[in-house]
């Protein structure tokens, strides 16, 4: 691998290139980032109706930058397992089920702060 000493927008501007890339690609590919993407939808849409605090909206982001970074991760995971184990082997598929369980682990921490952001501006407002 080349390693470049001095500073380049260029080279900068080219990795969001390939980052955009591996977004379109995860969420093109990957059926459960499309139930990320609703639920950041809903949790911002109630973020916004409810004007939650500046604290309950850092909660949000954490959570759902959580969610989408274990996703993207998940993914990555998938397809190096997919490239290197192209058979089925036992340590591979344990290899993709510990890396969604780890979507699961962060989308279950989402939902938990989402209630209890939320749920109690919805008690208020009935």
């Amino acid at each position: 691998m080349k390693q470049n000493s001095t500073f380049s927008l260029n080279d900068r501007l080219r990795s969001f290139t390939f980052a955009f890339r591996g977004l379109k690609f995860m969420l093109q590919s990957q059926h459960n980032a499309w139930i990320h993407l609703l639920a950041t939808i809903a949790a911002c849409s109630l973020g916004l109706l409810f004007r939650v605090t500046a604290s309950e909206w850092c909660l949000l982001v954490l959570a759902i930058g959580s969610v989408w970074t274990s996703e993207a991760f998940n993914t990555a995971i998938e397809c190096l397992t997919d490239l290197l184990s192209p058979e089925f082997h036992p340590l591979a598929g344990r290899a993709k089920d510990v890396a969604a369980a780890a979507v699961l682990i962060s989308a279950i921490g989402a939902l938990v702060i989402g209630l209890l952001i939320f749920v109690p501006h919805l008690l208020s407002a009935m």
